[in-house]
């Protein structure tokens, strides 16, 4: 089954008919809110709201092993995530739509792993390749087929938050590879990796990173929320595509 985890903007699905939601608890504690069961052009999927359906839980405060095993506590095979980033690349303008294919962790203090007690074996996961490769070219299919322009492949930075980046440290980001920069891509991409799940993130560009074009002296966070929205929008199209590919 196809999960959609939603990020800052992307707190519910108009275009899902909803049949049931779960509240539940989980080993990790309790995930970010109640698991949103329904159909989206007759496929079944699982929405969850990563930061709370009332955007209340920051980035650094999301309980994402509990997020993780609950999806997968509930069949999830494949799991999308939506993203938004600032961007750091020149071609990310606010608006952008991102299909990243490698990540780079600056998180610091967050449970990162499933496999951190002594009753469990050391494991070493790999993650040469962070996300799935089969549902980064069916996110990319589905846009296609619904119209939408997205970039494909692009270095994430996942920083600690919630503040927001000084220019200095975008630029050290951009010596290190980054393209974009954003707050919840770890530890969620290598909890999803241990659990089996196949993953993959949409990350929309809400805004120019610290320095970069409009945002060269302060992020005006005024006009983040309305990009979001218009750039949801197409989101929730390729969604759409991408419920239909996967129930294929």
């Amino acid at each position: 089954m196809l999960a959609i985890i939603g990020g800052s903007g992307l707190t519910g699905l108009v275009n899902m008919k909803v049949t049931r939601r779960l509240v539940m608890r989980t080993p990790y504690g309790e995930p970010s809110g109640a698991l949103t069961f329904g159909k989206i052009r007759g496929h079944e999927v699982i929405f969850l709201a990563r930061h709370g359906y009332a955007h209340t839980i920051p980035p650094h405060d999301v309980n994402y092993r509990a997020n993780i095993w609950a999806l997968s506590s509930q069949n999830a095979s494949h799991v999308v995530s939506i993203a938004s980033v600032g961007g750091i690349r020149s071609d990310l303008a606010p608006g952008s739509l991102v299909i990243p294919d490698q990540i780079i962790d600056y998180t610091h203090g967050r449970k990162s792993t499933f496999f951190d007690t002594r009753e469990k074996p050391v494991t070493h996961t790999d993650f040469t390749e962070p996300y799935c490769e089969d549902l980064r070219q069916r996110c990319i299919k589905a846009a296609a087929l619904c119209g939408k322009q997205v970039s494909n492949g692009g270095v994430y930075a996942a920083t600690q938050g919630p503040r927001l980046e000084s220019a200095a440290e975008i630029n050290r980001l951009e010596r290190d590879g980054a393209d974009m920069v954003g707050m919840t891509g770890m530890p969620e991409a290598i909890l999803a990796r241990e659990m089996g799940l196949c993953y993959a993130a949409i990350a929309v560009v809400a805004n120019y990173a610290a320095g970069r074009g409009s945002s060269l002296h302060a992020v005006k966070l005024e006009d983040v929320n309305a990009v979001l929205m218009a750039a949801m929008g197409q989101v929730r199209e390729i969604l759409e595509s991408l419920a239909e590919i996967h129930g294929d």
